[in-house]
């Protein structure tokens, strides 16, 4: 398993230009605990999943990203603002804690396509939604389009709650939270085992968390993936708004 120093040491923003630069917010981190054998057999042979005292996670993320934009070429127009929503577990390779995505649904087709395409990462394309039903309650929900991909349907109410302090960094909510580095492989975008893996850095300011409530959820996002449905009631966590710096991708 990675130090605490280790995990802490990838808070410090790389020295190299970024690539991108996004906004996230309106994010439900929900997670659930996992036997750790499960998810290993899930990734590819190089990477090893990350545990929380011997407990591996899984988790459903629902956000929103606006001002989506390269830093290194001109702007794209129709890619600044959509919504997206991954399934995600926590890995690490030669000390590096980072998060493996087994899929990531976006309404951008634009965007998908880039993702697949630059980033190795196992986008599809989905028809998704986010309503305010109050100043305090959100409701996010739709499926995927299909195009040969996997079927997959996502809802979920869920109602804000106090603002949290910064999680120390031996809690639960560091650890499923305070994530600075993605792992992709290559392999057509498709998740499991590439040839080839890459791992990306991402720098922001800790993330503003609050308590969150879920009021209805339903979802068959993890057993399209070959996981268990989890049992019980997931861990919850609300964040944003959140600036996002991303650098490219390196082979490891």
């Amino acid at each position: 398993m990675p130090t605490l120093a280790q995990r802490l040491a990838q808070r410090r923003r790389p020295a190299r230009c970024p690539l991108m630069h996004q906004d996230w917010g309106d994010l439900l981190f929900m997670h659930w605990p996992v036997p750790p054998e499960v998810i290993q057999a899930h990734l590819p042979p190089r990477l090893q999943v990350d545990t929380f005292e011997g407990q591996a996670w899984i988790g459903i993320v629902p956000f929103r990203m606006w001002d989506v934009r390269s830093l290194v070429t001109p702007p794209v127009p129709g890619v600044r603002e959509f919504l997206e929503l991954n399934v995600r577990t926590y890995v690490h390779l030669d000390g590096v804690p980072g998060v493996w995505f087994f899929s990531l649904d976006a309404t951008n087709a634009l965007a998908v396509w880039a993702a697949r395409t630059f980033f190795h990462l196992p986008y599809f394309r989905a028809q998704l939604r986010l309503e305010r039903l109050g100043p305090e309650r959100l409701h996010y929900a739709g499926h995927r389009v299909h195009n040969g991909a996997p079927a997959a349907e996502f809802a979920a109410t869920w109602q804000l709650g106090e603002l949290l302090p910064p999680p120390a960094p031996d809690s639960l909510e560091f650890f499923l939270t305070e994530r600075y580095c993605l792992y992709a492989a290559s392999g057509g975008g498709a998740p499991g085992r590439g040839e080839r893996l890459y791992r990306g850095r991402i720098s922001h300011q800790s993330w503003p968390l609050r308590r969150a409530e879920l009021l209805d959820y339903r979802s068959d996002l993890l057993a399209g993936h070959g996981l268990p449905t989890p049992t019980g009631a997931p861990h919850l966590l609300a964040g944003g708004p959140l600036h996002v710096d991303l650098w490219r991708l390196r082979r490891v």
